[in-house]
Parts: C-alpha cells; sequence; structure tokens
C-alpha cells in the first residue's frame, strides 16, 4: 500500500489570497474548501492540489521547497515572468548570478519559485509545473520514493529524483548541505489509499518520526521525513 500525493500545501497568512495568485500564474480554474484553508487543482499530469492553509508562522530563511515552472521560449519566460510580477510577485535573491538563465521570483508571502530556461532537458515533457525542488538529502528522496510509490528518476551523487508514473511534476533533493528550517515553507498531504493508521505504521517504518501534537484540528496524523520535514496524513479521500 502507499499513499496518494493529495496536495502540495502551503503555509499562508492569507489563504485566499495566496491560492488566487497560483490560480493565476498557473490559470487554473475553480477554488475548492480545503479542510480550514482552499486549495486548487495543479492542472498536473501527477494529479496533485495546491492546498493553502492558515498559519501564523514566520518565514525566517529561504524555502526548503519551491516550484520550477517550464518554458517553451526565452519569450515565453518572460511573458511568464511578467506575468507573476502583474499578479503580485517580485524578484527574489537567493545568491544566484547576476547573468543567472533561471528567473527567481517569490510569491505575495515570500515563497521562491524559479521560471526555468527553455533548454532545460531533464524537465521536457513534465508540464508548466516541471519541479518541486526541495533541499534535502538522499535518504528524503528514498521515503518519499517508497511512501509514493513514485520511482526514481535520478539518483546520482547524492541527488535524486522522483515522478509518478502518470507523468508530470518531478520532485527533486539537492543534496546535503540543508538549509535551516524557514519556519513558513510548502508541506505534503498524503491521502492513505486503505486505513489512515495502517499507512501510519507503514510510513514509521519507512524512516517518518510522530510529531507533536499528533494530529492537528481536521483529524490529519502529522509526522516528518528523514529531513525533518512536516506532513500530513490525511484521513481517507
Amino acid at each position: 500500500m502507499s499513499s496518494r500525493l493529495f496536495a502540495i500545501s502551503f503555509d499562508a497568512h492569507r489563504p485566499e489570497r495566496l491560492a488566487q495568485f497560483w490560480s493565476g500564474l498557473l490559470g487554473s480554474e475553480g477554488v475548492d474548501e480545503y479542510d480550514d484553508g482552499v486549495a486548487l487543482l495543479s492542472g498536473n499530469d501527477a494529479g496533485y492540489r495546491l492546498g493553502f492553509r492558515p498559519s501564523r508562522a514566520q518565514k525566517t530563511a529561504q524555502n526548503r521547497l519551491h516550484f520550477d515552472l517550464t518554458s517553451s521560449s526565452p519569450e515565453n519566460q518572460r511573458e511568464t515572468v511578467a506575468k507573476a510580477l502583474g499578479l503580485g510577485a517580485q524578484y527574489a535573491d537567493i545568491g544566484q548570478e547576476p547573468d543567472a538563465s533561471r528567473m527567481v521570483l517569490a510569491d505575495p508571502e515570500g515563497n521562491e519559485f524559479c521560471v526555468l530556461e527553455p533548454d532545460n532537458a531533464f524537465l521536457v515533457g513534465c508540464g508548466f509545473v516541471g519541479a518541486l525542488a526541495c533541499d534535502g538529502s538522499q535518504a528524503a528522496g528514498y521515503f518519499w520514493s517508497q511512501a509514493l510509490g513514485w520511482p526514481l528518476v535520478w539518483d546520482q551523487e547524492e541527488e535524486t529524483a522522483v515522478q509518478s508514473p502518470d507523468g508530470g511534476t518531478k520532485i527533486t533533493w539537492g543534496g546535503p548541505p540543508l538549509m535551516p528550517d524557514s519556519g513558513k515553507d510548502l508541506h505534503f498531504d498524503l491521502a492513505p489509499n486503505g486505513d489512515q493508521q495502517t499507512e501510519v505504521e507503514r510510513l514509521l517504518s519507512l524512516g517518518a518520526k510522530r510529531l507533536d501534537p499528533a494530529r492537528d484540528g481536521v483529524g490529519a496524523v502529522l509526522l516528518a521525513d528523514p529531513d525533518g520535514n512536516g506532513f500530513r496524513v490525511l484521513t481517507r479521500r
């Protein structure tokens, strides 16, 4: 048994506003209630949603997780950047070179994302949301491959990546050293294919750890992956 990646969820001070930004940027229609927040479809073959859940956490460092958006041409890259800026994004400095081919932006709540150059061969065919790039270890990549049942599509020199058998967004881990916890970030929300508690025990056996408190206010079980990144195991959906 494995879990389904139900949502990649943002910690949000204003969930509705942040959902509107990403809906506009991705061209995704329909914002639905999601537990105590809101969600929208990613429009991606990997099948997950984007969740926006209320949080009082303050961002103290660069996010450990960020999206890499793809481009079909230099003009298309410029158009995506202009669209994001028009929706409320800002340029972000994460130490990139002045002549870097990828453009680094941040959404209205400071979550970094990249608009990649059009010749990025690794993400060909992955769709507009090409990758969720994670600062993380090889152990985390192995854990999530087993947790989701997604095969490894890259495993070299402590860098790993997985992708749904259906295609779509790749999830990548860049290897050590790890950045500090940003305090306010993105998280995985998993929907078990069977009994919630049985799936929790399976994830613990793969290397997950329980968090305290053990549950949130909507019945999800709170765990952490081998790198200490928190995620939720939802009730079955």
